[in-house]
């Protein structure tokens, strides 16, 4: 085989491999495997509750562009950490399996570490990943692997009352 139709055959070779992972790309993401965790804008997310091991159920609203907890006395919360957490609608999922192929013990699902609802729509949070620093979340009858950083925490409360 002479040197130039061996440089074709490599070329169209490495074509054909790269056409091949795109298709497949677009086939994962066709199937929504890849992309957020939810399919809510974080901007557009009022109302927050979130539930941590031995604590009772936190709940917020967004009244007038600010973040509220909302149980017991009004009381305005940090933005910027409820902001945190609202992003957390449009956290990047590494990958998406079905619930089924887990033993949800084992990662921390029965009982989750945490749930967050966003605007009613429920995730819970269970271990990080012998992968990595991600966390198992279930959204649904899916489980998805996320950053660590998205594993929710309490936010800060401020002290100044609703008027």
């Amino acid at each position: 085989m002479k040197r130039a139709a061996r440089q074709r055959l490599v070329l169209l070779l490495a074509v054909a491999a790269l056409l091949v992972l795109a298709f497949t790309q677009w086939r994962r993401d066709a199937r929504g495997e890849a992309g957020e965790l939810t399919a809510l804008d974080p901007a557009t997310v009022d109302r927050i509750a979130l539930t941590l091991p031995g604590a009772p159920t936190e709940h917020y609203e967004k009244r007038a562009g600010h973040w509220w907890r909302t149980d017991g006395t009004p009381a305005r919360a940090s933005d910027a950490r409820l902001g945190d957490l609202a992003g957390t609608a449009a956290a990047p999922v590494l990958e998406w399996r079905a619930a089924s192929d887990f033993d949800l013990a084992k990662i921390g699902l029965a009982p989750p570490r945490a749930v967050l609802q966003l605007d009613g729509q429920a995730l819970e949070f269970g271990e990080t990943s012998v992968t990595g620093p991600q966390h198992y979340v279930r959204v649904g009858a899916r489980i998805a692997l996320v950053p660590a950083r998205y594993m929710p925490r309490s936010p800060a409360i401020a002290t100044t009352e609703l008027h």
